[in-house]
């Protein structure tokens, strides 16, 4: 409605007002749409400065703040170095960057169970790495994330 009010001033009065308005209104919807979804879900590397881009906490303490720098430079390890290039893909296009995962089975011609399947070995194997190099503990980890 804010865009049809904007470019009101442009309305020649060629055809009915209503006819112009709908067919500016579902152009600009379609082009706002495909617009937003090229540039959200578009399959892009991570480099080390994007890994910043993850939410930080607010409030923390130096201590915290530390810490957390720590576990996120080893989470970004794992990644690197223990999942495949499906994996490390898939991974960063849904858990950090919120792809939807339909949108992930269109582009890699497989399917949703092998998508979900792919993503859940993959934080099996990221958590795995932080077991093994005394960033998490294994203990503390719940009975539904427990590695066998």
């Amino acid at each position: 409605m804010l865009a049809v009010l904007a470019k009101l001033p442009t309305f020649r009065g060629d055809s009915r007002f209503s006819t112009w308005a709908h067919q500016f209104a579902a152009l600009e919807a379609a082009n706002t749409l495909g617009r937003h979804r090229r540039r959200k879900h578009r399959l892009v590397g991570w480099e080390a400065d994007d890994w910043e881009r993850l939410p930080d906490r607010l409030g923390a303490d130096p201590y915290e703040h530390a810490e957390y720098a720590d576990m996120l430079e080893a989470v970004i390890q794992a990644v690197n170095r223990t999942l495949t290039d499906r994996q490390r893909r898939l991974f960063t296009a849904i858990v950090l960057e919120g792809t939807p995962p339909d949108i992930l089975v269109a582009q890699f011609g497989t399917s949703r169970g092998a998508v979900y399947k792919s993503i859940f070995d993959a934080r099996r194997k990221i958590r795995a790495f932080l077991v093994t190099h005394g960033y998490v503990d294994r203990a503390a980890t719940s009975a539904c994330c427990r590695l066998r």
